[in-house]
Order: structure tokens, then sequence, then C-alpha cells
């Protein structure tokens, strides 16, 4: 395998504001749960467009409603989106949207369904998609600079193979491409409990772990506030406790084993929240895959790490998942979801820098275009993190 290095390129996208990203899409992004419809409407008259519905939208507040906005103006937003169509109820939100994207420079057009109806509002979508489609067919892969890659990480089904395998996989790739002035996250703040002093103590300043210090009590006073004295009622899960995980504590030592040796924690986003530098990032975020892919999509990352042990199929629908796992049993129950095996590693038939360069190559065919397991299987997991109720 080739080592990989400042030199390396990849064929990409160049958008309209100068990111790069590795896929094409062209979207039909409902506002809320109302125009799911419509959306899948429009996406059924034009191939080649694909609707993201989701249940939510409506009737919600505060952090809960900005942040509803940052996940679809940044779903949107995202390198790996050619064009939006963004279809809601009324004029006012869908246009908060569609400006939020328009920032980007590239091709985005709302429509809304009071005063209209869906039988209007999907033929003047559809047209619409119909141009965008077509414009975005035509456009060219470039050779682009391993720099401009943003890659996100989270890992699912965890067990013991996770922290000694497929975690530190993604660790060693984290490390050979940090140096190389790459765009990196991680997160799941619930799943670093007992081991976020590590964290800490690798943040480049005392700013930055003031900042990650204050999301991580963040959540230890909702857990506080909603008198749950442990997370045995979720973390560890049941497929991590089959897997031999037993505390949460064993489960964050896995987990922080995906930011390598050598990374520096550079700075910590909200969730959803886009990077202002290259480095290593520290998201807010669930540990719930789904949430926890559709955060890093909305943030602006390209191509996503996804260590499993037990086994999980999540996939995105604008971001290629790539599934990584070192359990030799899971690899063979469950080959059709794994792009990297890495079970050598438990066999010492490979080393961890065999391992992460075996990631590291087929990311590199990812972003070139090769598709991932679960984009193959039409995995297309999209789902908004909620913060309380609505209204």
């Amino acid at each position: 395998m080739t080592a990989i290095s400042k030199d390396t390129t990849f064929q990409g996208y160049r958008r309209e504001n100068g990111r790069v990203g590795v896929r094409n899409h062209v979207i039909i992004l409902p506002v809320d749960d109302l125009s799911n419809s419509a959306c899948e409407a429009v996406a059924n008259n034009i191939k080649g467009a694909m609707a993201i519905p989701h249940p939510y939208g409506r009737l919600q507040f505060g952090a809960d409603l900005d942040l509803h906005f940052r996940t679809l103006i940044g779903t949107g937003s995202n390198p790996n989106v050619a064009a939006v169509i963004v279809i809601g109820i009324e004029p006012q939100w869908t246009g908060k949207i569609v400006e939020g994207i328009r920032k980007t420079g590239k091709p985005v057009e709302g429509f809304w369904i009071e005063r209209n109806g869906d039988h209007k509002t999907i033929m003047n979508a559809s047209r619409k998609a119909k141009e965008y489609v077509q414009w975005a067919s035509e456009l060219q892969r470039e050779t682009c600079k391993i720099e401009e890659l943003w890659v996100s990480t989270k890992c699912g089904e965890s067990d013991t193979t996770s922290g000694c395998g497929a975690n530190p996989t993604v660790g060693d790739a984290f490390d050979k491409l940090y140096p190389l002035g790459t765009t990196l996250v991680f997160g799941e703040t619930t799943e670093l409990t007992g081991g976020e002093h590590l964290v800490a103590a690798r943040c480049r300043n005392d700013e930055v772990r003031k900042k990650f210090q204050f999301v991580f009590d963040r959540y230890q006073k909702i857990i506080d506030t909603h008198k749950t004295s442990d997370l045995s009622d979720s973390q560890p899960t049941k497929g991590n406790i089959e897997g031999g995980l037993t505390t949460i504590e064993e489960k964050a030592l896995g987990n922080i084993q995906k930011i390598g040796k050598k990374c520096i924690v550079d700075g910590i986003l909200d969730k959803a929240e886009e990077p202002t530098h290259s480095g290593l990032w520290f998201m807010d975020s669930s540990s719930a895959a789904a949430e926890m892919v559709t955060l890093c999509a909305a943030a602006g990352y390209v191509v996503h790490f996804f260590p499993t042990g037990q086994g999980n199929v999540i996939g995105n629908p604008i971001l290629p998942v790539i599934k990584i796992c070192a359990n030799p049993r899971t690899v063979k129950e469950m080959p059709e979801h794994m792009d990297v095996d890495t079970s050598g590693l438990l066999r010492r038939e490979i080393n961890m820098s065999d391992a992460g360069d075996k990631l590291l190559e087929c990311m590199l065919r990812t972003a070139n275009g090769r598709l991932t397991a679960a984009e193959a299987l039409g995995h297309r997991e999209f789902v908004l993190t909620r913060l309380y109720e609505s209204a």
C-alpha cells in the first residue's frame, strides 16, 4: 500500500465556496415532517434527486429550533451536495433555510405548500429539481489535495474487539491524517464518561480544555436533572454487554482510541457546528449512531469512519460511512456491511500501522467515487437531534 503524505491527492467536486465534496447529490430537503410527502414525490418524479425525510420541525423553539435550522442548513451546505430543493409548509422557515444554504453559492430553491397545495408545489419543485439534476450531472471531479478532506468518526455496537482493533485502526489513520492538515472530528459525549480526563489532557490549551469540560459537565447536569444516578439503562447497551463490555468506563477507554496517540484536540464544536480551521475537533453529540453521523454531515464532513464490533448497519444520505471491523465472527456473519476487515489484528497477521493503511486506502477509494457498503445497500439513516419537547 502507498503511504499517505502531503502529496496525496483525490478526485473531488470543488464547490462554489472552495470546499471539496466526494459525492454529487441533488437533495430534496423538507423543512418539517408535514413536507416529507411532497419531497418524496419530487424525488420519485426526478431520477437522480434524493429526498431526505425526517419526523420533526413543527412547534420547536429556543435552542432546539436553532439546532433544527443549523442541522438542515448544514446538510444542504455540505460539499457532498451539488444543489438543493427545500420544501416547507410556509415561506418564512423555508426561506430561512434557503438563505442559509445560498451563502455557500450553490444552487438552491425553496417551495412551500400553504396557498399552493401539494400538486402545485410538487410540480414546480420537480421542474427545478430536473434542472438541477441535469446541471449536476455535467460537473466533473478534479484533483484535490489531501488537506482538503474532512473526515469524521463515530463507533457503534462496540465490543471487546472495538477497543483493541477497529477503534485504534481509526486512531492510527487519524494520526497519519492529522499532520497533513486535514480536518477531523470525533464526539459521543456520553461515551467518554469515566475517561473524560484523558480527552481533557489532550486539549491544545486551557481555553479548549475549558470548553470541553463545559460541554461534558452540561451533559452530566442533564443526567442529574432527570435524577438518573448512572447510565445503566442505556450505557453500555445490551449489544455492548453481549460483546464483553461491562461498564461505561470500559467503553469510554475504547472510544478514546479513535483519536490515536498523536492527535491534539484543537477545538470544541456544538452540535452540527462547522469547524473554523483544520485539526482535530470534538463535537458535543449524542452517542446514537444515526444522530451523530447526521450532525457530522451537517457540520460539513464528507467521509465518515465507523468502527464496529458486534456489527452496525448505519448509513447516511449524503455522508459515505466506511465500516471497520476487527471481530472475525462479525466479519464472517455480516460481510456485506463491512468495508475494511481488520480482524487480522486479533490473529496477529497484520500490525496496527497495516490496519490504518488499509483504512486510508479505502478512504481514498471512497473519496474517488467507490460506494461504501452502506451506500450500496441503500442505508440512508437521517435522524435529527432533539433537545426537549415541542411547544
